[in-house]
């Protein structure tokens, strides 16, 4: 009897914090994948709030919870992180129609190094359109409250990391 092949997904992004937009993504790809793999990555031409280490920390924290995902980081290209662990997709989530073209252009990037990995685009549940890590931030800035943005332990770990008393 052939043992069949363990179906990895890569869910990448740069989680500067991790919100309930990309949970909900996780959550509906690890209906259709044996593992998913979260991670962290590093787009150079974003500032970030959070460093490496707290945006893998809080991403730890959001998905504990969740069956058959383990959560990485990686500073490399994601077509060759895909290779290296042997995933067939990349799953990524898409807001609107310029989040969709941008993520073709970047689909079919890695295609093209790597045709063993699909890009798999789930389109963002309509109650979570207009959650973004940047809008996250911005609450963050005015103090307002994040829990429709954030699950209340990755909220709680941020206002340990920020608080002045940790610096």
């Amino acid at each position: 009897m052939m043992e069949t092949e363990k179906r990895i997904a890569i869910v990448p992004g740069s989680f500067d914090p991790i919100t309930t937009g990309h949970l909900d993504i996780i959550r509906r790809a690890s209906e259709s994948y044996d593992e998913i793999v979260v991670a962290v990555m590093i787009n150079r031409s974003k500032e970030y709030l959070f460093t490496m280490e707290q945006r893998e920390r809080l991403t730890r924290i959001a998905t504990a919870s969740m069956d058959r995902v383990r959560v990485i980081s990686s500073e490399g290209m994601l077509w060759k992180l895909a290779e290296d662990l042997g995933a067939c997709a990349i799953v990524k989530g898409y807001r609107n129609k310029t989040d969709y073209a941008y993520e073709m252009e970047m689909a079919d990037y890695n295609r093209a190094h790597n045709p063993k990995a699909e890009t798999v685009l789930l389109q963002a549940d309509e109650r979570l359109c207009e959650v973004s890590s940047t809008v996250v931030r911005e609450a963050l800035k005015k103090g307002m409250d994040l829990s429709v943005y954030l699950p209340q332990a990755v909220a709680e770990e941020i206002a340990q990391i920020l608080s002045p008393s940790e610096k």
